[in-house]
């Protein structure tokens, strides 16, 4: 169902898996971050590779891409801020003392999070850590920012609330809400039992939502630190989530969707105030290890070697897109391209020209079933046309 995707483009010059990808918000370039040790900036039109990023002594676990810097981490300990024109590493961040796991760049302020069981934000300009937030029992995994702009006055002093709020996720079980002025620990969210594996953060409603190896997503009110609900119907560890962007309005998470993608080989759609799960998504044939909501479209990259295109609102298969040897670590989407970055070293563009633009999802009612047995904002503008190659 749905056929084979045509592949426009096979970027393979890495000499091992990709990491992470990242599309610069202005949606002209992408980043690769590699078990070779390297990062490479690619041109989003025509999957040229614009530059080699060399200097880490380790693999590449993470990587983000401004529209005028790059930023990428390794298990080398150490954070590198690139030049995206010349490819030159401008600084490096060091402190932390093992790997480094995350980077997260907001309000001009880098955080990140290590096997050392801390977070550190840093000022992005100077290189230096800012703050420290230590109280994880194990490593901190993901990691989740609150801009000051979206925080209520209470029950915050002003100093507190002008740094924002950072939430992380660990392999300890809990996910932590941090004031990032103080550094000190606002809330501790306690209730999986397993690893947080994934999360993600609508500001709005202060609502997060985290995903962990006990099958489980849970729902966090981050000022109150109060579990909202649990979503349980997944039968195996949730590696990721995906909240798509909702338009500015009151804050409620009234008909907004979040989904969930899990070893179980499956992906769910929950209504995020209620908990209740609307759809499943199945057809994968091994672990759903990438989400990535576009315009009514779900794609999904899976252990399977291949990526996926549902109909958001009915769950149908679109179309497969296949040519990877191994898994897809990453996915992107921007105006009618695809861009997938597997373990196997390529990175892919696929034309995704055809697929209907369906509308948003409406309100759909739950549906119960037994199921089978890891956020960055994508421009919309459209992409130049592309020749398969």
């Amino acid at each position: 169902m749905g056929g084979g995707g045509s592949a426009l483009r096979v970027c393979a010059e890495h000499r091992g898996g990709i990491n992470w990808l990242s599309l610069s918000p202005d949606g002209q370039r992408l980043l690769t971050g590699s078990e070779d040790g390297t990062a490479r900036l690619w041109s989003a039109a025509d999957g040229q590779c614009c530059a080699l990023l060399q200097g880490h002594e380790s693999y590449v676990t993470f990587c983000q891409l401004e529209n005028e810097a790059a930023f990428t981490c390794s298990a080398d300990r150490t954070i590198r801020k690139w030049d995206v024109l010349t490819g030159q590493c401008l600084l490096v961040f060091r402190g932390h003392t093992s790997i480094v796991n995350r980077i997260l760049v907001a309000n001009n302020q880098l955080f990140s999070s290590s096997y050392d069981r801390t977070a550190r934000a840093w000022s992005v300009d100077a290189g230096q850590a800012s703050q420290e937030f230590r109280g994880h029992r194990n490593c901190v995994l993901t990691l989740a920012y609150s801009a000051p702009r979206d925080l209520p006055g209470a029950p915050f002093e002003e100093e507190a609330a002008a740094g924002g709020l950072l939430v992380t996720g660990s392999t300890d079980g809990t996910a932590k809400v941090w004031q990032v002025a103080s550094g000190s620990c606002h809330q501790t969210l306690r209730g999986h039992t397993g690893a947080v594996l994934c999360l993600v953060l609508d500001a709005p409603s202060h609502t997060a939502f985290t995903g962990s190896t006990d099958a489980t997503v849970r729902a966090w009110d981050i000022l109150s630190g109060e579990q909202l609900r649990v979503f349980r119907e997944h039968q195996g560890s949730v590696i990721c989530l995906e909240l798509p962007n909702r338009p500015p309005r009151p804050p409620q998470l009234a008909n907004q969707h979040v989904y969930s993608g899990s070893a179980d080989r499956t992906v769910k759609c929950w209504l995020a105030d209620t908990g209740e799960r609307v759809r499943t998504f199945t057809a994968h044939r091994h672990s759903v290890s990438a989400l990535k909501y576009h315009a009514g479209t779900l794609f999904t990259g899976s252990g399977d070697a291949r990526a996926r295109a549902f109909d958001a609102q009915s769950g149908a298969l679109q179309r497969v897109f296949r040519g990877h040897a191994l898994v897809i670590n990453c996915i992107q989407v921007h105006g009618q391209v695809l861009y997938t970055a597997s373990h196997d070293g390529a990175l892919r563009l696929w034309d995704v020209r055809g697929l209907p633009r369906a509308p948003p999802p409406r309100p759909a009612a739950a549906q119960r079933s037994l199921s089978r047995l890891f956020s960055n904002k994508v421009g919309c503008a459209a992409a130049a046309p592309l020749k398969p190659a």
